[in-house]
């Protein structure tokens, strides 16, 4: 599975890289235009707000994160690109998909996975499926191995998945957007994604016996394609040769708390060193 993960680029920054359009950065409260006693200002040395994208070591559901989307101009007519051409845009979302029919958000399940062998039939993506495509970018994922502990328990130790090389890896994922039934037709709707898992493959298995659906580069025509539903073939397990680019490292359990982000959760575990105290874990 994927429930936890980690950024760090700069929502203006990946767009400029993919030469998208940022869709994120506009819409992001100015620090200097903030009152310094209002708790709800943006603290400027860092991004890890719940309402605005940017670094978070620590990616939990619900969250609101980066995307990518390829979309027509019509599609969005408060968008910079007024033409018929689908562009590639970097799109703010909540983690955690919210179907259309959804009445109470506060009792909605939270959809932040959605199996790829499944999500053809399900009602809660199918439709997403055919032309509501996303990529989520990230520098690498978390999962748990379970395991038994020194006193004989069932225990989970954390460990981070990244490429090898230090590149950036982006997830194949759904998206939809939802209005409560009482909001005004012109609110803007809440935009939220969920992000693809998959089985397991060579020694990702050692660890969990999921994981998230990588899209190569080479694939994400196809799949932002947002006219054409994608090649089945896209939803099939990555290959040996991209999960054996995949580094795998266990990192200490701070991870297991949302409050706790920052670089420090991606450092290797010293074996060396004390043990440290296990957490409670969302997962």
């Amino acid at each position: 599975m994927c429930g936890r993960y980690a950024v760090t680029t700069d929502p203006a920054l990946l767009a400029a890289e993919l030469d998208a359009i940022d869709e994120v950065t506009p819409h992001r409260p100015d620090p200097g235009d903030s009152d310094p006693g209002d708790s709800d200002a943006v603290d400027p040395d860092t991004a890890r707000s719940r309402s605005v994208p940017g670094v978070n070591y620590n990616v939990a559901p619900t969250t609101t994160v980066m995307t990518v989307v390829r979309r027509h101009g019509h599609d969005d007519p408060d968008g910079e690109d007024s033409s018929g051409d689908p562009a590639l845009r970097v799109r703010a979302m909540r983690w955690g998909l919210v179907p259309a029919w959804t009445k109470d958000l506060a009792n909605s399940p939270l959809l932040f996975n959605a199996r790829a062998e499944s999500v053809a039939e399900k009602a809660s993506f199918k439709t997403s499926l055919k032309g509501r495509r996303c990529l989520v970018p990230m520098d690498g994922w978390y999962e748990w191995r379970k395991g038994t502990g020194p006193d004989g328990k069932p225990s989970k130790t954390p460990y981070f998945m990244s490429p090898v090389d230090g590149t950036r890896l982006f997830m194949a994922g759904l998206w939809t957007t939802w209005r409560p039934k009482d909001a005004d037709r012109d609110a803007p709707p809440l935009m939220s994604c969920t992000i693809i898992t998959t089985d397991a493959v060579g020694p990702l298995r050692d660890i969990h016996d999921r994981m998230p659906l990588v899209m190569p580069s080479d694939h994400w025509d196809a799949w932002l394609d947002p006219d054409n539903p994608p090649p089945p073939a896209l939803l099939a397990p990555p290959s040996a040769q991209l999960v054996d680019a995949i580094d795998r490292r266990e990192v200490a359990p701070l991870v297991n708390r949302v409050a706790n982000n920052g670089p420090e959760l991606l450092d290797p575990v010293d074996s060396s060193a004390q043990d440290l105290p296990e957490q409670g874990t969302l997962l």
